[in-house]
């Protein structure tokens, strides 16, 4: 059994990932455990880069962004300061807010999917996540909740593109069936009914039996 372990929460704008995250760290840590909690894109200089593209302030092409991305991920591995493989070597659990499948999704509507995969498979190869938590909500649902809670639209935040990606997040889904392990959760459920649905599979999966 596994005393520590690796989930990336996924989903298109406004899904509730943050939320989420936070939910499950409290769970975890009355549960007795270490928790580490992280995001993509990072706080790093070329996180912040993406942010900028994202915000309108530089623009960049599709493929460079894609290609930023890929830079930022192994930063968010490696980093021998707060990277996700130190923080696992150190005990603690790693939830991050997006991680490859992310990349996979939003930028494949632009590029080839084969090659983002590829792109990626470095990252995949160093750490592959223990779970991976989509939180599935309505392209017309994310875009009412972004409207609510922002002054400005970001990149990719149009009601065409977020019906795209949802589509890739399955179409990726399927197609990685017997590499990834997902869990779909019915984001249009209030927080805490998401949230207990997410508690019952970590538990099943990684805690029961430490438990016990």
């Amino acid at each position: 059994m596994k005393k520590n372990f690796f989930i990336a929460f996924e989903g298109i704008d406004g899904s509730g990932k943050s939320t989420q995250v936070k939910l499950l760290k409290e769970k975890l840590e009355l549960a007795g455990l270490k928790v580490y909690t992280t995001c993509e894109p990072t706080d790093s200089p070329i996180g912040k880069m993406i942010r900028d593209i994202f915000n309108h302030r530089i623009e960049a092409d599709h493929r460079t962004i894609a290609a930023l991305f890929v830079a930022d991920r192994l930063d968010h591995l490696l980093n021998k300061n707060n990277g996700i493989l130190k923080m696992l070597d150190e005990g603690y659990t790693v939830i991050t807010d997006r991680y490859y499948l992310s990349s996979y999704a939003y930028q494949s509507p632009y590029m080839d999917l084969e090659w983002v995969i590829k792109a990626n498979s470095l990252s995949a190869g160093l750490l592959r996540p223990d779970l991976n938590i989509y939180i599935d909500i309505p392209p017309e649902i994310s875009i009412e909740r972004l409207n609510k809670g922002r002054t400005s639209i970001e990149l990719y935040e149009t009601l065409d593109n977020l019906r795209n990606v949802r589509d890739k997040y399955f179409e990726i889904i399927e197609l990685l069936k017997n590499e990834e392990k997902v869990f779909i959760a019915d984001g249009n459920k209030n927080p805490e009914a998401i949230a207990i649905g997410i508690w019952d599979k970590i538990f099943g999966q990684f805690l029961e039996e430490t438990v016990n």
